[in-house]
């Protein structure tokens, strides 16, 4: 009985593994989606009750399991190398010179550049066993659980060889990243900017289950080791992977010429954007094995390929309007709107235009016929005007002087080419204002990040940072996953947060220039936030540090009336806006600290406060200029710099010996 249901289960795989080759492989279903959906659940169950019969080959096991705790590192016994660019017909015949200098008479493949991210897939007995990234083409990320939810994927190859590892590119199809974007956009999640970073982002979640829901597939295209069996050329080889039950990179093509091999890259150039995939670029490889490592690879290329790269696609259109939007923050950002055009795959119906000086410079007007292309073939930005179309009929483009979310007046200091709403409480700004106020430099509000802060404002209990201190428990607990414990535990955070005193209160104003450091040295100089109200712009600058720029936004911050019934509200809500003026020590004056690494017993705030409290400086970056790096364990890239620097080094101890032995 036992041995029946088992063989019956085997036979559900096979079926169900051969329905998913024909469909994800050779795009040519044999049966509908509900038989498919059908045998699968009848595995599923069979399985749940015998789970001693589950195998890894099993589509059960596609759909992703536990969620990771982080990606370990693969070394790559064959280096996954990268292709030497070309962008240019001269620079192909010159590769194939180089070529016939070595003595091979070449003949080339020719195939599509897939824009997606590479990844090598292992097989040990036809059994998938290991997938990873590239990484730095010797190093990469263990990936297995979220390259085992790729259908296109064989877990189980349809021969048994001893060891095999292939490399290809995940892809997302043109249609599906459409479909996905509509989706995000639908549920109010950020878009992706295109195809190639949807795939990326797909592979390295830690959750395999969000992995399973995005529609990757894979093209290979390269033998990376095998052994048991062997292909003497590159098409050979792609033949050979095909009968294995991968999914080959497609129409590749065969040249004894080079001449044969630019007309093929022409062809493949005209397709952009007419395939069911993302391109961005050919690549011409040598076919014969033997010949390769002949010509053997550079410190950084294979000398045998290379990967001609097409010029971004330019087109023109005629720009209809110019809308300005607020960033978070507060830059005023100008978008032209477009007649729709097809552009590297997709329709464009807008463009950045940057700033206005990027408008002047151009001399763009609403009305004009514009050249068009994708900067990156991501962003699609504006190239040039079409002078020779002008008619008269075009309008000059003037910028807002009230921000179009607030309608409070706008900064253009005419320093710089960005236009700025400076209003604390502007719309536009207030989820990142929020976060900010509440993060740990600042405020400290445990609980308040980016998305609680966004809930609390689409909510509306929220419109200004004065509101946090009007919120109650249980108008926090009646928000979706808050409840009662939650929501008292914000609300003694909140108010634990009154006392923190000038410095950090001003940091989490978000001041433009002004940083944890500066807003500290104004507290300082001036003790309290009426003081500071009061300070003239020579004053301003007379604290150290403090210039002329940073002197400027301070004014422009106190000048908003929102600011003044912010300040008003925050102090009646009792939140301290007071500094204690204490005279620091100058032991380590002069003297630059850079920490990197976890202390045993100091957190990094503690440790900055203690050096800064002495007179010393901390800074983010090693340089010629720092005096000490201050290590702990997990040291990272600034302990090796300090080393080539030959900075010298302190250990947490090493630290309050200097410091006087002064204790936390």
């Amino acid at each position: 009985m036992a041995s029946d249901v088992k063989r019956h289960m085997e036979a559900l795989r096979t079926t169900l593994n051969h329905y998913a080759y024909q469909y994800y492989v050779l795009d040519d279903p044999e049966v509908s989606d509900y038989r498919y959906d059908e045998l699968l659940r009848e595995l599923e169950t069979l399985e749940a009750q015998h789970p001693e019969y589950i195998t890894p080959d099993s589509p059960t096991q596609r759909v992703g399991g536990k969620l990771l705790e982080g990606f370990a590192q693969v070394r790559h016994e064959v280096p996954m190398e990268s292709l030497q660019d070309v962008f240019s017909v001269e620079e192909l015949f010159d590769f194939d010179e180089r070529v016939r200098a070595a003595g091979v008479q070449p003949v080339y493949v020719v195939e599509y550049k897939i824009d997606g991210l590479s990844v090598s897939l292992e097989y040990e007995n036809g059994l998938f066993v290991r997938g990873s990234t590239r990484g730095d083409g010797r190093v990469g990320e263990d990936i297995t659980a979220n390259l085992r939810t790729i259908r296109a994927v064989p877990l189980r190859l349809t021969r048994s060889i001893p060891y095999l590892e292939v490399r290809g590119e995940v892809y997302l199809p043109e249609k599906a990243f459409s479909q996905l974007n509509e989706r995000r956009q639908q549920e109010g999640q950020p878009l992706f900017a295109n195809p190639r970073n949807a795939a990326a982002g797909s592979l390295r979640q830690l959750d395999p289950s969000v992995t399973a829901t995005r529609p990757l597939s894979i093209f290979v295209f390269n033998i990376q080791r095998m052994e048991g069996e062997r292909a003497d050329g590159h098409a050979a080889s792609l033949e050979l992977l095909r009968e294995l039950g991968f999914r080959v990179i497609p129409d590749y093509r065969r040249f004894e010429g080079m001449q044969s091999c630019v007309e093929r890259v022409a062809q493949i150039g005209e397709m952009r954007g007419k395939l069911p995939f993302e391109i961005d670029g050919a690549v011409i490889k040598l076919d014969d094995f033997a010949a390769r490592e002949r010509l053997g690879s550079t410190a950084k290329f294979p000398r045998w390929a290379v990967a001609y790269k097409y010029p971004p696609e330019v087109k023109s259109t005629r720009l209809l309007d110019i809308v300005v939007n607020v960033g978070r923050t507060g830059v005023l950002t100008p978008t032209a709107v477009l007649e729709p055009v097809q552009l590297s795959g997709s329709t464009v119906r807008a463009a950045t235009v940057h700033n206005k000086d990027f408008i002047a410079q151009k001399d763009i007007r609403i009305g004009d016929v514009v050249r068009v292309r994708k900067a990156g073939e991501i962003i699609p930005e504006i190239v040039e005007v079409d002078f020779s179309k002008r008619d008269g009929s075009e309008r000059e483009f003037s910028f807002p002087t009230v921000c179009p979310s607030c309608g409070e007046p706008v900064l253009d200091d005419g320093q710089e080419a960005a236009v700025r709403c400076t209003n604390p409480d502007c719309p536009a700004q207030l989820v990142r204002s929020i976060a900010h106020f509440c993060s740990r430099g600042a405020m400290d509000i445990e609980g308040m990040g980016e998305q609680s802060s966004e809930q609390f404002v689409s909510a509306g209990l929220i419109a200004s940072i004065a509101d946090l201190y009007d919120l109650s428990a249980p108008q926090i607990a009646a928000l979706e996953r808050k409840g009662e414990k939650s929501a008292a535990k914000l609300v003694a955070a909140i108010e634990q947060s009154k006392g923190r005193g000038l410095a950090r209160l001003l940091y989490g104003f978000g001041i433009r220039h002004i940083g944890e450091r500066s807003a500290r040295q104004l507290a300082e100089a001036f003790g309290s936030m009426d003081r500071l109200r009061q300070a003239t712009f020579e004053e301003l600058t007379a604290v150290p540090d403090v210039g002329e720029e940073m002197a400027q936004s301070v004014l422009a911050f106190f000048s908003h009336r929102q600011t003044q019934s912010q300040l008003a509200r925050l102090a009646a809500a009792g939140v301290d806006m007071t500094q204690e003026q204490t005279v620091k020590e100058a032991a380590l004056l002069g003297k630059t600290f850079v920490l990197t690494g976890t202390l045993p017993t100091l957190t990094r705030e503690q440790a900055k406060a203690l050096i800064e409290q002495k007179g010393g400086k901390v800074t983010g970056s090693v340089s010629k200029k720092t005096s000490y790096v201050v290590v702990g364990e997990d040291a990272g890239s600034k302990l090796v710099r300090a080393q080539e620097l030959q900075i010298p080094l302190l250990d947490e101890a090493a630290l309050m010996n200097l410091l006087g032995g002064t204790q936390k």
